[in-house]
């Protein structure tokens, strides 16, 4: 298994990654073995962006370059297994038969690569809901599930009944915990902001523990990802806290 950090939430943080090797030194020192994506804008910048992190022995899972044919060929190229199923616009105003049919091509494309496209569910965008997700995963055989367990559980899904649905499509998992802001508010960012394992609110309500049980009794091998979305001090400090959460279970 390997612990890795998908560091948006860092990003907004800093606001932005401006020095790739000191972010990996940092995240190394605390236990992760990497971050999600490498992400870069020609091949020679991914190529050395590549050896900084075999430099510092860490890894990443996908590749995302400044158009999805490029991460295909990329995530292919740097022996990776999924790229994000990015097929158009996720927004909501994007009916779901829509990114259907654009999920198919999508997955055909990356089929000849050899990888598979993950749909990250998201508040937000068009696969949200169980129902949703649900519907893809049956209508798109092909498609593996890059399972963000906050999203999920924000959307009052089914997290648990989730992984041992699509086990065998998991692509990786993001681990998250949630706090409430204002449980009546419309729009989701009012409503909540996801944050650092068991710093949420509402205890259970992100079975973060029960996931990460799960994953061990079935032998889990693949990337378990940590993001946080949203920092409230230094994100290095609540990352610590996080993997040594899961560590405590799946170690």
């Amino acid at each position: 298994m390997k612990y890795g950090v998908a560091d948006y939430g860092m990003n907004v943080w800093f606001g932005g990654n401006y020095d790739l090797a000191d972010r990996l030194a940092n995240l190394k020192a605390i236990g992760f073995n990497g971050i999600e994506r490498l992400e870069a804008t020609d091949a020679a910048d991914a190529v050395a962006r590549a050896a900084e992190f075999r430099k510092l022995g860490m890894d990443f899972a996908t590749v995302r370059m400044t158009n999805v044919t490029q991460s295909m060929l990329y995530t292919a190229a740097f022996g990776k297994d999924y790229t994000w199923l990015l097929p158009g616009s996720s927004s909501r105003d994007v009916k779901l038969d829509v990114f259907v049919r654009r999920t198919k091509e999508f997955c055909k494309a990356c089929a000849k690569f050899n990888i598979t496209a993950a749909i990250h569910n998201h508040l937000g965008n068009t696969i949200e809901s169980q129902d949703e997700l649900d519907y893809l995963m049956r209508e798109v055989p092909e498609a593996t599930l890059l399972l963000d367990i906050g999203h999920l559980a924000g959307a009052n899904g089914n997290v648990l009944g989730t992984l041992e649905k699509y086990y065998d499509r998991i692509a990786a998992i993001h681990f998250k915990d949630i706090f409430f802001k204002d449980e009546n508010a419309e729009a989701w960012t009012s409503r909540l902001r996801f944050c650092e394992l068991g710093g949420g609110n509402k205890p259970g309500f992100v079975d973060w523990q029960g996931t990460a049980e799960f994953l061990k009794a079935k032998g889990y091998d693949k990337w378990v990802l940590v993001e946080h979305d949203t920092h409230l001090q230094d994100p290095y400090a609540d990352l610590k806290i996080s993997i040594d959460a899961l560590k405590a279970i799946l170690d």
